[in-house]
């Protein structure tokens, strides 16, 4: 309960828990999801015990459930964050070009890291300036910023002069024709402090709520139910 008014306190400006409304509850259950069937018998109990000395008038957990929304949980980027990240990759000489490809498709663009590490120059269209990204039914067009960092990537394989297709090519793929392995896509963001998927996820959470979630399941070549749970989080 002491969690419970700190956080009434610091998050929603609210000094006393008898005004502790099902909206104070639900975003202090946010907070910890896997905490959530555990904070709520707590709490529970105590708003119970609280109503029926007449110290609440109502019960706010009642009708909440342990499991908790069927939408997207996961932790996003906030604005600050993103402009951060986005000059870290479009103006930082030291930062990895493979970071900084895989930082920006995914910040800019939703791309995945199996997006990206499949990436093969045959995708690229230098006149268009478009891209080709996994199971997209259409070309994506890219920014004059995320261009730039793709032709610094390709000028960092071009160094390596190697016939591997992808984009994305290190020192043990770069003999072969197959793709960077999932443990280094893993940790090519490593450097930034955020992985791959907050990343993406915040940019299909802007997309979902600002348009049609329809319309970007079939940009993205995803199932439409896919999109449904990033909407109004």
């Amino acid at each position: 309960m002491r969690d419970l008014a700190r956080f009434l306190a610091s998050e929603r400006g609210k000094q006393d828990r008898a005004l502790t409304d099902v909206h104070d509850v639900e975003a202090f259950l946010a907070g910890a999801p896997k905490a959530r069937k555990r904070r709520l018998v707590v709490l529970g109990q105590f708003f119970r015990f609280a109503r029926s000395r007449k110290i609440v008038l109502v019960d706010p957990t009642r009708g909440l459930s342990s499991r908790g929304r069927s939408g997207f949980t996961g932790a996003t980027l906030t604005l600050d964050q993103q402009r951060v990240l986005f000059r870290r990759w479009t103006t930082g000489p030291a930062v990895h070009p493979h970071e900084a490809l895989l930082g920006m498709l995914a910040l800019l663009h939703g791309a995945s890291s199996r997006e990206v590490k499949m990436l093969q120059t045959a995708d690229l269209d230098p006149h268009a300036r478009t891209t080709r990204l996994g199971n997209r039914p259409h070309p994506v067009p890219l920014d004059p910023a995320s261009w730039a960092v793709l032709e610094r990537c390709l000028a960092h394989r071009e160094a390596q002069r190697t016939d591997n297709p992808h984009v994305m090519v290190t020192r043990q793929t770069k003999s072969g024709r197959g793709p960077a392995s999932t443990a280094y896509v893993s940790h090519v963001l490593d450097a930034c402090g955020f992985p791959p998927r907050m990343i993406r996820c915040t940019r299909l959470l802007d997309l979902v709520n600002t348009m049609d979630p329809k319309l970007v399941a079939a940009a993205f070549g995803m199932d439409p139910e896919a999109t449904m749970i990033y909407l109004s989080v």
